[in-house]
């Protein structure tokens, strides 16, 4: 499933192409989808096919269409600091995005039927903490996820703003599905109208984490990190008058424009003739322009990678090394 945009090169071009198509429509689901690559979720040897808009799956492990997840973002209508459940959550790549709208005091849940996808999902968060820049300029929601069947949730469980089930659901199981939610919350989910024969096996009722309070160390780590950071972007303003510039982007390669070609079919004979029109008497310029472009780009060095300004911020303060490492959320890079 999928299709519905144009390959990326990268990450950013494949944002590109889906803010293109209307499938990303605002700023906070577009921040999220460029500070997640894709890719990092894919098995190394299946990293050429991330920047398509194709559903992937290998084994068990599986990912929805980038088209797929940006119409379920949008649906969800993220904001700071609500509950969301994903049931179904796969290998954590849209728990991982949410989790950068959702904030610190936010809840991130997820429910996988399969213990390798978990162990699998754990693997690609503890990546992105440990090496990711994004980690740093979001409050970041961390997900949680357990393993079990979300059709058998213990019924004393909390309620959520936010559930999504990626995985098609029978009609019969609708009011379960809405009795996940809180009042006013938005469920999102694909509706099956034909019933599927399920497996028989021993039923186990899933117990989701607690909503724990967060302890006054951790709060503090939050209020300190969110000062450092107001530091920051006061100091890169009083720098350049208007704050910090965006990484510069590449431009895409203009395409070139070609001779067009028309079979033509006379009585029993047929032959080929060249249409004319007013763009072959440029086709010469405009190869010599995009050659002049192509030298430039090939020319031109690359930026520089982003600098982690909160990261340098606190290892540059007069605080103890366990303390820094605290406040970093222990990462080594």
């Amino acid at each position: 499933m999928g299709g519905a945009v144009s390959a990326g090169e990268d990450n950013d071009e494949l944002i590109d192409n889906l803010k293109e198509a209307q499938y990303i429509r605002t700023e906070l689901v577009e921040q999220a989808f460029r500070a997640i690559d894709r890719a990092d979720y894919y098995l190394e040897e299946f990293k050429e096919n991330a920047y398509k808009d194709l559903a992937w799956k290998h084994g068990n492990i599986h990912l929805s269409a980038p088209c797929i997840y940006s119409e379920v973002m949008e649906a969800l209508d993220l904001q700071p600091g609500l509950s969301f459940l994903n049931l179904g959550s796969g290998t954590g790549y849209l728990s991982s995005m949410v989790g950068l709208i959702l904030g610190p005091f936010g809840v991130n849940h997820g429910v996988e039927l399969h213990s390798d996808v978990i162990e699998y999902a754990k693997q690609k968060l503890d990546f992105f903490i440990r090496t990711s820049d994004s980690f740093d300029k979001f409050d970041f929601c961390e997900p949680s996820f357990v393993t079990g069947n979300c059709l058998e949730i213990s019924p004393d469980c909390s309620q959520y703003d936010r559930v999504y089930c990626g995985a098609g659901v029978q009609k019969e199981h609708e009011e379960y599905m809405k009795n996940l939610l809180k009042v006013g919350g938005i469920l999102v989910m694909p509706l099956e109208e034909k019933p599927r024969h399920s497996e028989a096996g021993k039923s186990r009722l899933v117990q989701l984490p607690p909503l724990a309070v967060r302890s006054l160390q951790d709060l503090a780590r939050i209020a300190i990190r969110g000062t450092i950071k107001k530091i920051i972007h006061q100091e890169a303003v009083s720098r350049s008058g208007n704050g910090l510039k965006s990484t510069p982007r590449f431009k895409r390669r203009r395409v070139r424009r070609r001779r067009m070609e028309t079979i033509v079919f006379l009585d029993k004979e047929v032959f080929a003739s060249r249409i004319s029109n007013p763009s072959d008497d440029n086709s010469c310029e405009d190869a010599e322009e995009d050659r002049r472009e192509e030298e430039k780009t090939s020319t031109e060095t690359k930026p520089e990678p982003p600098v982690n300004f909160l990261r340098q911020k606190v290892l540059s303060l007069p605080l103890p090394d366990p303390l820094k490492y605290y406040l970093l959320y222990y990462r080594e890079k």
